[in-house]
């Protein structure tokens, strides 16, 4: 006990009580509550403390699971009246449409209903169309063997004509043998192009790492360049992709720059630029240049600007099919006259490969 509250106490007893001893025990008890009470006051301010960082928590707590709480509310709202819609009646208004619980759950539930149905259906297509793109390749591979051989026996007998006859057939004879001969030569292309392009994608799209710059060196040591003709090119980076069908791409769209170069001193430059997930590649030259009208006309199938046997109408449709293949894609920049320059895209993980 305070030294002070005993001594105040002591102040108003008689002489007998102060030296009582039993007195001593009194203000020992007394002292004893005291320390007590301050023990249990100290607990409580622990337990209110621990209580009051818990009760925060709880709180937070709830103010968050309230504010989830808020935002699922205000989409179900907006979702309600989106449905009220498809459930307007002729002359009726959204707001005039009461969608309960009972008729908001019978609608989301006819409308599982029709979704399982059109899944259903979509896959049952998805099915037939690789059925048929599957005979569409298959009556490709036929038609293109089955013609492929009666075209080079007429290629074989008019060459025979031409070397065994070449004294009794006159001028127009000559010339109407020359004209098998170069029919026959563009159906072979025809023929050719067509089997390439329905090969494209068939077959699971291979991923890998190919060099591009050697690709094209070997593209262009087997190409034949004529004299007027210079190619450069910047190096070419290690890209993603299959050898066969990147050299397709190559090859379609330098031989096209070969093909239809008219200048004097024709100039190709094949280039590329990062382009951070994907690797730009160009093909520019000075040819002849093509016509905005034609831009998006050149990449279908059987489109041709001129009518040159060698051309089949289907190498600029094989480009495009095989860069979107890649999830690339393709443009060009023209002006006739001054030249054309392909641009197009190639992924440096396509489809998700790293």
């Amino acid at each position: 006990m305070n030294s002070l509250l005993k001594r105040q106490i002591r102040k108003y007893l008689n002489a007998e009580l102060k030296n009582n001893s039993d007195l001593t025990e009194l203000f020992d008890a007394i002292d004893s509550s005291y320390r007590n009470f301050d023990e249990q006051s100290s607990m409580i301010q622990r337990a209110m403390a621990i209580s009051s960082d818990e009760l925060y928590a709880a709180n937070r707590k709830l103010q968050n699971e309230a504010k989830e709480q808020k935002e699922v509310i205000d989409k179900l709202k907006s979702v309600i009246d989106t449905l009220k819609f498809y459930n307007l009646k002729e002359d009726e208004q959204a707001d005039d449409v009461e969608l309960t619980g009972s008729n908001l759950v019978d609608f989301i539930d006819n409308q599982t209903k029709e979704i399982v149905k059109m899944n259903k259906q979509k896959q049952s297509m998805l099915n037939e169309l690789a059925h048929q793109n599957q005979e569409l390749s298959d009556y490709a591979h036929m038609v293109s063997h089955d013609l492929k051989s009666p075209l080079r026996s007429i290629d074989t007998l008019t060459t025979w004509l031409a070397q065994d006859y070449s004294e009794v057939f006159d001028d127009n004879g000559k010339k109407s043998l020359h004209l098998i001969r170069t029919n026959v030569e563009k159906m072979d292309t025809l023929i050719s192009g067509i089997l390439e392009y329905s090969t494209i994608g068939k077959n699971q799209i291979e991923v890998y790492d190919v060099d591009a710059d050697n690709l094209v060196q070997e593209i262009l040591k087997s190409t034949q360049i004529p004299e007027h003709i210079s190619i450069t090119k910047t190096k070419l980076p290690i890209i993603k992709g299959d050898k066969y069908r990147l050299q397709q791409l190559f090859q379609n769209l330098i031989g096209n720059a070969i093909k239809y170069n008219d200048k004097d001193q024709g100039v190709i430059k094949i280039g590329v630029e990062d382009q951070e997930d994907s690797w730009q590649f160009h093909i520019a030259d000075n040819g002849k240049g093509i016509e905005e009208a034609y831009f998006n006309k050149i990449f279908k199938t059987f489109e041709k600007l001129e009518n040159n046997p060698d051309s089949s109408g289907i190498g600029l449709s094989i480009v495009k099919k095989i860069v979107e293949l890649y999830g690339g894609e393709i443009w060009l920049e023209s002006q006739v006259g001054i030249g054309t320059t392909f641009y197009f895209t190639l992924k440096k993980a396509p489809n998700g490969t790293a």
